[in-house]
């Protein structure tokens, strides 16, 4: 990924990766292609934008209110919060 927002990667194992995302207003992850069902933790509540192959859509994030997606997710992600924002990726290996 090539986005403005920092990434932390805390594990990175045989069985999962966890990483830290932390966006200034504004920040994006970059376009990319997820390899692995994952779980997002929201660290706080705040909007983020979706950017993906069939147009944009906006999700409001709850702190502590995780969710799961499936292997092959393609998008981009932007803060579109009015400050900074937070979560915690956890990527599940097959």
């Amino acid at each position: 990924m090539t986005g403005t927002a920092q990434a932390i990667k805390h594990i990175d194992n045989e069985r999962v990766i966890v990483t830290e995302y932390r966006f200034a207003p504004g920040a994006n992850t970059g376009w990319h292609r997820h390899g692995h069902d994952y779980v997002v933790v929201p660290l706080m509540d705040g909007k983020l934008k979706i950017v993906s192959a069939s147009g944009e859509t906006f999700a409001e994030m709850k702190k502590g209110a995780p969710y799961f997606r499936s292997e092959g997710v393609e998008h981009d992600v932007v803060n579109a919060s009015d400050g900074d924002y937070a979560f915690i990726e956890i990527e599940i290996k097959r």
